[in-house]
């Protein structure tokens, strides 16, 4: 069974910094890309980054500048690095990953979502 753990939320000041963490874990057979969405109360879950495991990362124009994703492949893990943060960054916050697994002879792709971390920006 395949599983994402997210760490690294909490209560930051605006202007601050915080970094985020999800490591994926199970009988992973690869993963095709890993990312970070966001929802704050009353709103739909955006995406914030993306990053395959080629390296490639899209943002959303909010965070552009402000965020970097990062990913170790050796260890299934991506990172969120939160930089000059903002009230409105203020949500919980969900990786996902879209991951491939080995099914007799065949590969199947999936996708799996962690159960969110909190980040609260004070202002």
């Amino acid at each position: 069974q395949v599983q994402l753990v997210e760490s690294g939320g909490g209560l930051v000041q605006t202007g601050g910094s915080l970094r985020l963490s999800c490591a994926a874990s199970g009988s992973i057979f690869s993963i095709d890309a890993m990312g970070w969405y966001r929802q704050a109360p009353g709103n739909q879950r955006e995406l914030v980054a993306t990053i395959t495991s080629g390296g490639v990362t899209n943002y959303t124009d909010s965070v552009k500048g402000r965020f970097t994703i990062s990913s170790d492949n050796a260890k299934n893990t991506a990172f969120l690095q939160m930089n000059e943060v903002k009230p409105e960054d203020t949500a919980v916050y969900y990786c996902n990953a879209r991951y491939r697994v080995l099914d007799g002879q065949y590969v199947i792709s999936l996708e799996i979502w962690g159960q969110g971390t909190l980040v609260t920006v004070s202002s």
